[in-house]
C-alpha cells in the first residue's frame, strides 16, 4: 500500500506542492527518505521515530520508503516531519489514508509528538484553499492560518489529539483569528520633533508618494527620529498589501503571534549587514531586509559605511520593486516594494561646515566619505534635504511640531487622489512614485511655468532622464498635497527641485 499526503515547498513566495509518498514493503528492514531532502529532511526519520514510540506505536519491521514528488525539487525545512509521521499512519492502516489525502500538511515533530511552529504555515493555507484542500498545522500556528482563506484548518497541539480527531473521539475547534501589529502610535510621533520644518515637509512629501529620501546632517540633528515618525504618517496596509507582507514574514519566521500584519514594516538593519543579509540569499534562499520591508520602509542610518557592494545591489530593487536571487540551481524572486529613507554625517567626523568641530582634513575627508555611495545610487532617491543641528539651548523654547495624527490625515488624502486618478486611467497602482514616464504624460501635465523652470533646472544641476521623471512625479504629490490640482503649477516644481540633490560637497 502507498499512501499520499500533500505538503509543499517553498521558492521564493511561489508555494510548489509536494507529494509524500510512503511505502511499506518486505525486504531488508530499512527507513529511507529520497526526493532531493536536505539535512533537516532526512534527519525526520529520528523524530519521526521517536514521537511514534511517545505514542506507544513502533515502525514495523519492514522496509520503509518514503518519496517526495517530484524527485528533483529540493526538499528543505522540518515542516515535512508532520506529513511523513501521517503517511506511515495510513501506511499501516491506522489513519484513513483517503481522508488524510484532502488536507495540505505541514509541521515539526518533537520526539514526545508534541507539534511545533513551522514557516510558510500562510501561503500554505492560501495554496491549499486555492485548491478545495483542507490544511493540518501546529496549534500555534492555527491563527495565522485563518487569514489564508476560506478552508478547513486543523491545529492540533500534538500527534494524539490529531489521530483523535479523524478516529471522532475529540473534537478540534477551527482557530481564532489573531491580528498583529498595533496602532501607529507605536511609531515615534513627530510632535516631538522640535524645529526642522523642511526635514518635516520633506518627510510628508515622502510619505504622501511614495519617494525615497536622503537626509544629511550632523550627529544628533534628530535624523534617525524623523525616520522613525514615518510609518506613523503613512496610512495603513490594505487587505491585499497586508497579505503579501505576512507571507513575507511568514516564509521568514519573523511574522508575530501568528497574526496579520496591519501596519507597513519597518527595517532599520545595522551598517555592518552583509549583502545577503540586505538583499536575501544564503546557502538556503531567504528574504533579505528589502522584503522584510516590502510595502513599508527601509532604514539605512549611516548610510556611507555600509560595504559598497551592498549599496550597489539596492540599485535594481529600488527600480523593479523585486529581489532576484540568482544561483546556479535555483532563481528566487522575493517582492521588495519599499521606500529607502536613508541618513549620513556630511563626513566622517560629522562636523562639515563647523569651524569649531570639523576635522583638520577637511574638506578632503568629506569627499572620501561621500564617494562611497555612488551615483547610480543617489540618482534613484527623489529628495534630498539638509539637517542641520537645533541649538541645545533653543529646545526647550521651541514648541512641539503638529503631531503624527494630523499629517497622516493630509497623507491618506493625498494618496487617495492617486489612487481614483490611477483607476481611471485603467491602472491598479498606488502612489505617484510607481508611474512610468509614459503615465507621468498623462496624470502630471506641467503648466509653461513649471515646464520651463525644469527645463533650466535639467541643464543646470544636469540632470538625467530618471532624475527628470522623479522630478515631475515629486511635483505631482506636491500638487496633491495642495489639494490635487490636474495642472502642475509652478511653485509646485519650483519646491520639489529645492529638494534635489545637489553636489553633497
Amino acid at each position: 500500500m502507498v499512501a499520499c499526503i500533500p505538503t509543499v515547498s517553498f521558492q521564493g513566495v511561489e508555494v510548489k506542492p509536494i507529494e509524500v509518498e510512503v511505502q511499506i514493503s518486505g525486504g531488508i528492514v530499512a527507513f529511507t527518505i529520497v526526493g532531493l531532502p536536505d539535512k533537516a529532511v532526512a534527519e525526520s526519520r529520528e523524530r519521526v521515530r521517536g514521537a511514534l514510540h511517545a505514542l506507544g506505536l513502533s515502525l514495523p519491521a519492514k522496509r520503509l520508503t518514503v518519496n517526495l514528488a517530484p524527485a528533483d525539487t529540493p526538499k528543505e525545512g522540518s515542516h515535512y516531519d508532520l506529513p511523513i509521521a501521517i503517511g506511515l499512519l495510513c501506511a499501516m492502516e491506522i489513519l484513513p489514508g483517503a481522508e488524510m489525502a484532502n488536507y495540505v500538511t505541514l509541521g515539526e515533530l518533537s520526539l514526545g509528538a508534541d507539534i511545533r511552529s513551522v514557516n510558510g504555515v500562510l501561503p500554505a493555507a492560501m495554496h491549499a484553499a486555492e485548491h478545495g484542500k483542507g490544511l493540518i498545522c501546529p496549534e500555534s500556528c492555527g491563527s495565522e492560518a485563518v487569514w489564508g482563506g476560506d478552508l478547513e484548518i486543523l491545529a492540533p497541539k500534538d500527534l494524539l489529539q490529531l489521530i483523535n480527531h479523524i478516529k471522532g473521539t475529540q473534537v478540534l475547534t477551527r482557530p481564532h483569528a489573531e491580528q498583529s501589529g498595533g496602532p501607529s502610535s507605536i511609531y515615534t510621533d513627530l510632535a516631538n520633533v522640535k524645529g526642522q520644518e523642511t526635514a518635516r515637509r520633506a518627510l510628508e512629501i515622502t510619505a504622501a508618494g511614495g519617494h525615497n529620501l536622503l537626509m544629511n546632517g550632523p550627529p544628533g540633528s534628530g535624523k534617525s527620529m524623523m525616520a522613525s515618525c514615518l510609518p506613523g504618517i503613512l496610512p495603513p496596509l490594505s487587505p491585499r498589501e497586508s497579505l503579501e507582507v505576512s507571507m513575507i514574514h511568514s516564509l521568514a519566521g519573523t511574522l508575530p503571534e501568528g497574526g496579520l500584519l496591519r501596519e507597513r514594516p519597518y527595517r532599520d538593519p545595522h551598517y555592518s549587514a552583509s549583502l545577503p543579509a540586505l538583499v536575501g540569499g544564503g546557502a538556503k534562499p531567504k528574504p533579505g531586509e528589502i522584503s522584510l520591508a516590502h510595502r513599508g520602509v527601509l532604514f539605512l542610518d549611516e548610510l556611507p559605511e555600509f560595504d559598497r557592494r551592498t549599496l550597489e545591489s539596492l540599485r535594481q530593487p529600488l527600480e523593479t520593486g523585486q529581489a532576484l536571487i540568482a544561483r546556479a540551481n535555483q532563481h528566487v524572486t522575493y517582492p521588495a516594494d519599499f521606500q529607502l529613507i536613508a541618513a549620513m554625517n556630511p563626513c566622517r567626523c560629522g562636523h562639515l561646515g563647523d569651524p569649531d568641530l570639523e576635522c583638520t582634513r577637511a574638506p578632503r575627508c568629506a569627499g572620501e566619505y561621500q564617494s562611497k555611495i555612488s551615483g547610480p545610487l543617489l540618482d534613484r532617491i527623489d529628495l534630498y534635504v539638509d539637517v542641520p543641528p537645533v541649538p541645545v539651548t533653543e529646545l526647550s523654547a521651541l514648541p512641539h511640531g503638529e503631531p503624527s495624527a494630523s499629517v497622516r490625515e493630509r497623507v491618506i488624502a493625498a494618496r487617495l487622489l492617486q489612487k481614483k486618478r490611477f483607476e481611471s486611467l485603467g491602472e491598479s497602482l498606488e502612489t505617484n512614485a510607481e508611474a512610468s514616464g509614459v503615465l507621468l504624460e498623462k496624470i502630471a501635465p506641467l503648466a509653461p511655468a513649471a515646464q520651463d523652470i525644469l527645463n533650466k533646472a535639467t541643464e543646470t544641476l544636469k540632470l538625467s532622464a530618471r532624475a527628470y521623471h522623479r522630478m515631475i512625479r515629486v511635483a505631482r504629490t506636491i500638487a496633491d498635497l495642495d489639494g490635487g490640482p490636474e495642472i502642475i503649477a509652478a511653485h509646485h516644481m519650483a519646491e520639489a527641485l529645492s529638494y534635489r540633490r545637489p553636489r553633497l560637497i
